[in-house]
């Protein structure tokens, strides 16, 4: 899958394309189009929410306003790929708040909420059979902690350090300069490094806290489901798969550890994508949202 916000090989006029057979109506480009650029929406939006049937909501109807205002895309004002993300991201900064969002997540009280909670440690055997459990809290907690930045800081270091946009391609969507998106996400990595540094024990093995020992207490208040796991269910790859940067490298740099735990995090399956595809493209919606009837 072509990352349509890193990638150095990403080629616009196949999107070109596809607009403009969809807009003489051919419904499969529609479907090309929209499910080429749906996982990528999905998964910020999941990201952004931290709440799948909230990111699966947003998702839907971020596909509906791009289906629905395509015939007013002009490409001499912007590439398709800065129109089209310019929507999605505007629409997830104005969506309404998420249950996790409503709880006023904030650094000091998501760490004493994490420091309150008694560890437990698994035996060789548990740490065995427990293992995808053991990840599922590994990313619930990491993703927790993307939820005490402000929704600006979160998308920006959604964007920029786990989905390694383009800074170009970021200042076209986001109106302003790479120069300015570049400290953006300076302030964003900032504000959550210095808090994982102190407290988390992936970043500084001189800090206590071990995602395994959480692991049971995670389960027992249902932060982990271990038969219907938020994370680590249906995916087909990582994220980092679908970036330029390499998880293997030896000696990663100390202040790109804290990315490189956000990009091997799940990039997930949005199981309602066919639907909302199915909807938008049904004989009816699709000649009104492209303008034929």
């Amino acid at each position: 899958m072509d990352n349509p916000l890193s990638s150095p090989t990403y080629n616009d006029s196949l999107d070109e394309e596809l607009i403009k057979a969809a807009l003489q109506g051919d419904e499969q480009s529609l479907n090309d189009l929209l499910a080429k650029h749906q996982g990528f929406i999905f998964n910020i939006s999941l990201k952004m929410l931290n709440d799948i049937p909230d990111a699966e909501d947003a998702t839907q109807e971020i596909l509906i306003k791009l289906a629905t205002h395509l015939s007013s895309y002009d490409s001499s004002k912007a590439r398709l790929r800065t129109w089209l993300y310019r929507i999605t991201f505007n629409h997830i900064l104005n969506v309404k708040k998420s249950d996790v969002e409503r709880n006023e997540h904030t650094f000091p009280k998501f760490f004493e909420f994490m420091d309150s909670l008694p560890d437990v440690a698994l035996s060789e055997e548990e740490q065995l059979y427990m293992g995808e459990n053991v990840e599922e809290a590994l990313i619930s907690c990491t993703a927790g902690m993307l939820m005490c930045l402000t929704r600006d800081q979160r998308l920006t270091y959604i964007v920029g350090e786990i989905f390694k946009i383009d800074h170009h391609l970021a200042g076209e969507i986001f109106r302003i300069t790479p120069a300015n998106f570049r400290k953006r996400l300076s302030r964003a990595r900032e504000d959550i490094q210095q808090w994982m540094h102190r407290k988390c024990g992936l970043v500084n093995e001189a800090n206590p806290c071990r995602c395994r020992n959480k692991t049971k207490k995670f389960i027992e208040l249902g932060i982990v489901d271990p038969d219907n796991r938020k994370w680590l269910s249906n995916y087909k790859s990582r994220i980092y798969e679908l970036t330029e940067s390499k998880m293997d490298e030896v000696g990663v740099a100390s202040d790109q550890i804290y990315g490189k735990i956000y990009r091997d995090h799940p990039f997930k399956t949005n199981l309602t994508a066919r639907e909302v595809l199915d909807e938008i493209l049904n004989k009816k919606n699709f000649a009104r949202f492209m303008r034929l009837d």
